[in-house]
């Protein structure tokens, strides 16, 4: 098990994009998370691993603001954004997908990513009145880079189509653009691959890795081990809410501890050929 770290320094906080410390959140006295403590590497893919039950989406939701912690801390950057309400820590650069897919249904996919922006001028009825020509040239230049990332994960032609009407694979494509839509520095990935087939599990695992070429930092809940092996840089195993270990896939593959809490015959077995 890992140790309880020290004080980051302020060389350490330039070096990790998101960080927490001891969280802990309890559901009508059950602990659902009992103290994960853990950072993000700046400009990395981070995995984040663990049996069912290990506490991932509630640290998940916890680090977005989308659910309040009951203690402990949380940093993006050098920002201590401890219970936060969701919109202001996104207004950091913290966006965030679900494991469900939460499409606006009603809407077209274009839509769909045209509210994703932040602070656009046509929120303001000042600039609507006063400020037509700003906000006309604002909304233009969104459907363009909206047109744009949508041609870049295959939904280009569906642009016209109503989100509920896509395929569960597209809905998950769908959340990713949009959440790249709002010009995120950190994207939370809640589970990307499940549910969707081996073909398009290739295409969003290089989607991740464009990401991270472009300077994102990337922190994804997997269950795919396969995935974490090729495309993640770190890995942070939850086990009973707590963070067990820490480190690249392969070196936890020898960690007793980590085999014995999150299914030992596959941690264990190496990648798939």
């Amino acid at each position: 098990m890992t140790d309880t770290p020290s004080p980051t320094t302020s060389d350490e906080r330039d070096e990790f994009a998101l960080s927490c410390h001891d969280l802990k959140k309890s559901f009508q006295g059950v602990m659902a998370v009992s103290g994960a403590t853990f950072e993000v590497p700046r400009g990395m893919i981070t995995a984040l691993i663990g049996p069912n039950g290990a506490g991932k989406t509630t640290v998940v939701n916890i680090l977005s603001g989308m659910m309040r912690s009951d203690s402990g801390r949380m940093m993006v950057d050098s920002t201590d954004v401890t219970n936060w309400e969701s919109y202001k820590i996104a207004r950091l650069g913290l966006m965030r997908t679900f494991q469900l897919s939460r499409e606006l249904g009603g809407l077209t996919v274009l839509e769909n990513l045209l509210v994703a922006p932040q602070h656009q001028s046509g929120e303001s009825l000042f600039n609507i009145f006063f400020r037509p020509g700003r906000t006309k040239r604002e909304e233009l230049a969104n459907a363009q880079r909206a047109l744009e990332i949508l041609n870049t994960y295959g939904l280009y032609e569906l642009r016209d189509s109503r989100a509920r009407e896509l395929s569960g694979g597209q809905k998950k494509l769908l959340e990713i653009a949009r959440g790249i839509m709002a010009a995120p520095k950190i994207l939370l990935l809640d589970e990307p691959m499940a549910g969707v087939n081996p073909a398009l599990i290739d295409r969003i695992g290089g989607y991740i890795l464009d990401l991270k070429a472009q300077g994102m930092t990337i922190l994804m809940v997997e269950h795919n081990l396969n995935v974490v092996e090729k495309i993640c840089d770190h890995v942070i195993v939850l086990a009973e809410g707590r963070t067990l270990a820490t480190g690249r896939l392969s070196d936890l593959r020898a960690n007793a501890e980590v085999v014995q809490a999150y299914l030992g015959e596959v941690i264990s077995a190496g990648p798939a050929h």
